[in-house]
């Protein structure tokens, strides 16, 4: 499970790398060609709808589901003043550290999810159930080669695209993630430290693989995705300097 967490993390860092290259070439295009920030904001907005609504609505429900109130809920592009562009919002009262980091993931686990059903439904690649398996990159690649006979193949990739590029928590969105794992990881010292460590290396061999194979579908779906914005940099980049 650790080595399979390595690469889940690895992939994760190479997908928010590409993520952010790829929106500030897509956004330089879009800018060159019409020379308008406000109209370059708002086309840069539609072509990532899909996602942001995900994105979005899934802190809006999981803020429901925890009982924690919400206001106002904003689809609209608007610029900030660091310079940044923010694509949306949900308003959340304020509330426990627990409930908050949910609220914060919310929005990658359901990205997550969807990439995942897209991936195996519509696009009809079933190596994702068997991923760990002495076949997988057989059936992975064969599966692969037989993509473009799949119907409506360019819409399911443009939405696996603008999901798993929206999905990412932002730096609001991971505020509680710090403070909980500092307690987590003190709990299990102080077990540690009280004698706790023959039960803690016992869980964790029991739970060890399902652990591992959750983590391999993880780096799968990271890879996937940042797979998809590797291929699409280039052409963006080519395009922003000839502009």
């Amino acid at each position: 499970p650790l080595g399979q967490l390595v690469w889940v993390l690895l992939s994760l860092l190479l997908l928010a790398a590409l993520q952010r290259r790829l929106h500030i070439e897509i956004q330089s295009v879009i800018w060159l060609l019409s020379r308008h920030v406000e109209m370059a904001a708002l086309l840069f907005f539609v072509l990532f709808l899909p996602g942001i609504l995900v994105h979005e609505i899934s802190h809006y429900l999981c803020a429901r589901l925890l009982g924690v109130k919400t206001g106002r809920l904003s689809l609209f592009p608007k610029p900030l003043s660091d310079g940044k562009l923010q694509l949306g919002f949900v308003e959340t009262a304020q509330t426990d550290l627990l409930r908050d980091a949910l609220i914060g993931t919310a929005p990658l686990l359901v990205g997550m999810t969807l990439i995942a059903y897209l991936a195996m439904r519509p696009l009809g690649m079933p190596a994702f159930l068997e991923f760990g398996s002495s076949s997988f990159w057989e059936v992975f690649w064969g599966e692969l080669m037989r993509l473009p006979q799949r119907s409506d193949l360019w819409l399911w990739l443009y939405l696996i695209f603008v999901i798993s590029s929206t999905m990412l928590p932002s730096a609001s969105d991971r505020r509680a993630w710090l403070p909980i794992a500092i307690v987590i990881g003190l709990m299990i010292a102080c077990a540690w430290l009280m004698g706790a460590g023959p039960w803690i290396i016992g869980t964790w061999e029991r739970v060890a693989p399902w652990t591992s194979a959750i983590f391999r579908v993880l780096g799968l779906i990271f890879g996937i995705s940042a797979m998809i914005h590797a291929l699409l940099l280039p052409p963006f980049w080519i395009i922003h300097r000839l502009l």
